[in-house]
């Protein structure tokens, strides 16, 4: 059942339908699932919705708007929940067209959240152009660092003042880092894996952009350490025939990641694609150092020989000695300012007073061409 918990809405503030793609909690549907409850708990009218199911989905409370994520009874339900709403935050990159479809001719403008890297969606003419004149039609597009934001003007000739940085974030309050060793062995103990000994995390889904098989490479090269996979998909099967898979505790998808935060000794991010991963500021705010891929923008949350350590993609050998460094370097002092610089940057907390911000001034001005 959807949640139907009444809020209490003081002054002006404008009512916000989130949108997301489906019911998952992954990626652009964390962020929204999270500043949605944000702008609830500060007393903002907010909604939340889906375009379509999804067969993975575990989340039965959101409310699912139809069938398809383009199907004309689904842009017509998106359309009828936006009369109720002053702006629509479309989270995702299939939020996109729906938005632009459904809310064209309607009074109710729309912000697009970039969270990926556009050089990797819009591949050839005729989709660039695409996205850009869909693009075109949001009210303002927000982009997760000030490298993603000067792509997205020069990318698809943005007006500079319609697009904004707002960093991914994460509420810290739900990852806590473990306080002490016998908290990391409880942690370790909830989770079936063994109390003693080096950890990694590794989390995502197990599809070919996240590279498991280049974290596997890489712990083939270090045999004192242990992975931790928390995650699903496509190619789990054929990795648990890794060599090194003796060694790696294939966790599936956790609800809740946290426990494994507590549990690991650093965090390990082999992707050949990102844009700033949420699992990177999950695992700072708990207090745990990096070793990541240098792709998209993880380099604005994983700062380089201050909060872990970044190599090229593609490179096992380059991720094993750097996990190698790490592991064996000053764990706590790389995890404290790994979480020092996510509390400043990507605390939920700090982030939904920019997204008010843009909540308000979108409103004020009316929208893209006087909302309609």
């Amino acid at each position: 059942m959807p949640d139907a918990t009444p809020v209490k809405v003081t002054g002006t503030r404008p009512r916000i339908l989130h949108l997301i793609t489906d019911p998952r909690r992954s990626g652009a549907q964390n962020l929204a699932h999270d500043l949605h409850r944000e702008l609830r708990r500060r007393g903002q009218a907010s909604a939340l919705r889906a375009l379509a199911p999804h067969p993975d989905a575990s989340d039965s409370r959101t409310t699912v708007l139809g069938p398809g994520r383009l199907h004309p009874r689904t842009l017509g339900a998106l359309r009828a929940a936006a009369r109720t709403a002053d702006l629509v935050v479309a989270h995702g990159a299939a939020t996109l067209p729906a938005c632009a479809l459904a809310l064209a001719g309607t009074r109710t403008p729309f912000v697009y959240a970039s969270i990926g890297d556009p050089r990797n969606w819009t591949a050839g003419p005729v989709r660039r152009l695409r996205t850009g004149a869909l693009l075109h039609r949001a009210a303002a597009v927000t982009a997760l660092s000030d490298g993603a934001r000067d792509l997205l003007v020069e990318h698809f000739r943005l007006p500079a003042a319609t697009v904004r940085t707002i960093p991914n974030a994460r509420a810290a309050d739900r990852y806590p880092p473990a306080q002490g060793q016998a908290d990391r062995r409880a942690a370790r103990q909830s989770l079936g894996l063994p109390p003693d000994g080096l950890l990694v995390a590794w989390l995502g889904p197990i599809a070919p952009a996240k590279r498991l098989d280049l974290a596997l490479d890489a712990l083939d090269r270090l045999p004192d350490v242990r992975l931790a996979v928390a995650g699903d998909g496509p190619q789990r099967t054929a990795l648990e025939r890794h060599p090194a898979a003796a060694r790696a505790h294939f966790l599936g998808t956790l609800a809740d990641p946290a426990p494994l935060y507590r549990a690991a000794d650093a965090v390990l991010l082999s992707s050949d694609s990102e844009g700033v991963p949420g699992v990177l500021i999950e695992a700072a705010l708990a207090g745990l150092p990096a070793v990541a891929t240098d792709v998209g923008w993880v380099g604005s949350v994983v700062r380089d020989g201050v909060t872990g350590t970044l190599v090229a993609p593609g490179d096992p050998l380059a991720l094993a000695e750097a996990l190698a460094g790490v592991l064996a370097g000053d764990r706590a002092g790389l995890g404290a300012a790994a979480r020092a610089h996510a509390l400043a940057h990507c605390d939920l907390d700090v982030v939904a007073d920019a997204w008010q911000r843009l909540f308000n001034e979108v409103c004020d001005r009316g929208g893209p061409r006087g909302r309609g």
